[in-house]
């Protein structure tokens, strides 16, 4: 790391080279914390399967909280990929600067709902008592990763913004291994340490994300980026400057609390929906397919946050003609980088259930789950990366009318099928079809428009 200089060009080109060499470093970092996940799932799977559905519960909850720093985090990224396009780097200092104070204050106040409400929430929607107080201990202690996992995305949008995505590597790759173990240390109390069980990976959780934060913040200072954009000269408040942020951050911070909070009603249903010798089958599964989903959003999410940073910094060079064109281009690439791993998957599905430890009964329930997600996957690939060309258009409050439109069709889908027809998890997971098919369908119309052009930040 010492002898790479960062990228003193931070305007982009259109090519697909310009477009790997943002995203395959984005892929690399977000590969990381999902391999953390899925080794938080074989450790927990030792415990039992109501331990491992209870890890999708609180994991989905915690999303809740944690996007709303993705919310600011791509908000702030499309804001200083726009700046940078400008060439005005002084800008880019204030900020990001000001996306400190914002991200704080939603951390703390959010930490204070948490611990209010978050035990009463859990007891009134969750039917497993065993599962109600696990969670309840848990996201308790989970929450308070916030702060350092706010500040450690604040870090990354700025990377990102200004095309040094190379540099994300590093704080995620220390901070997931650090996590993996500490989950062995703390669930199970090796190395002289107190087994914690459920509890254990709360806690490996939280300190990892601190030290996360710490590298990130690390490396700004160690590649001078402090100095080179000035990033905290400018500590005082700021109305302005915290007003535009707050104005194009706070769409998607909503965007993403419906997203996942409709992800949350998913599994609620889930749960609700166990029956028989063994109830809580069915929310196993779907917090083991929630593992692989992660795994395959590794490129998607990466070539649509590539997307939002690259069409930001065009429209900063004032090349508005390109945005199609250049949505068009990152979201092939994201469908055939996505193509090769469904296949993979598809091709050896047993071997990838087998590192959960889980008997044949387990994956012969979970395969047909596993196969339509795989599917589903493919649309998401292009859809995500239109939905982010939006992103980078900073019209953040389409972004969200777009969310809005699509989670209300999903939360009725999702309704009908488990709770109301009660047909089969294949059936609930073929959600994400309906739902990226409305994602795709309006992103796509929208950024065609060309409505967005006139937008002035």
């Amino acid at each position: 790391m010492a002898n790479i200089a960062p990228n003193t060009d931070l305007r982009v080109e259109i090519s697909d080279k310009q477009i790997l060499k943002i995203a395959l470093p984005i892929s690399l970092a977000l590969l990381v914390p999902q391999l953390n996940f899925v080794a938080n799932s074989v450790f927990l799977s030792g415990l039992g399967e109501t331990e491992l559905g209870a890890a999708g519960i609180t994991g989905v909850f915690y999303l809740v909280f944690a996007l709303v720093g993705n919310g600011l985090n791509s908000g702030l990224q499309s804001l200083i990929a726009r700046r940078a396009g400008e060439n005005r780097t002084t800008e880019i200092g204030k900020m990001f600067a000001q996306s400190i104070w914002i991200a704080l204050l939603f951390a703390i106040v959010l930490i204070a709902i948490t611990w209010i409400f978050a035990p009463w929430f859990l007891s009134s929607v969750l039917n497993i008592r065993q599962v109600q107080e696990e969670t309840k201990g848990f996201i308790k202690i989970r929450i308070l990763g916030l702060p350092f996992l706010y500040l450690f995305q604040m870090g990354n949008a700025l990377l990102v913004g200004t095309n040094n995505s190379r540099y994300m590597k590093y704080g995620f790759m220390i901070e997931a291994s650090l996590n993996i173990l500490l989950d062995y240390l703390l669930i199970y109390g090796r190395g002289g340490l107190p087994a914690m069980g459920f509890n254990g990976a709360a806690v490996a959780s939280v300190i990892a994300e601190a030290t996360g934060m710490v590298v990130v913040f690390g490396i700004l200072f160690y590649k001078k980026f402090h100095t080179r954009f000035s990033l905290f000269a400018h500590w005082r408040f700021d109305k302005k400057m915290s007003g535009l942020l707050f104005r194009q951050s706070s769409p998607l911070v909503m965007q993403f609390v419906l997203s996942i909070g409709a992800w949350f009603l998913f599994y609620i249903l889930i749960e609700n929906s166990g029956t028989g010798a063994n109830p809580g089958r069915p929310l196993a599964i779907s917090n083991t397919m929630r593992s692989f989903f992660s795994m395959f959003g590794i490129f998607i999410w990466a070539f649509a946050s590539t997307s939002n940073a690259m069409v930001g910094n065009i429209i900063g060079q004032g090349k508005k003609d390109k945005v199609l064109f250049l949505v068009r281009k990152i979201s092939r690439l994201s469908f055939l980088f996505t193509l090769t791993l469904c296949l993979i998957v598809n091709l050896f599905p047993r071997l990838l259930l087998l590192i959960l430890g889980r008997d044949e009964s387990f994956m012969a329930d979970t395969i047909p789950v596993l196969r339509i997600i795989s599917l589903a996957v493919l649309l998401m690939s292009v859809a995500a990366v239109w939905l982010n060309g939006v992103t980078g258009t900073a019209n953040t409050k389409v972004n969200l009318a777009i969310e809005f439109i699509a989670i209300i069709l999903y939360s009725f889908y999702i309704y009908f099928v488990v709770k109301v027809w009660h047909l089969s998890l294949v059936w609930a997971w073929a959600s994400e079809f309906f739902y990226w098919s409305v994602i795709f369908t309006l992103s796509f119309l929208y950024l065609r428009s060309g409505k967005w052009k006139a937008k002035v930040i």
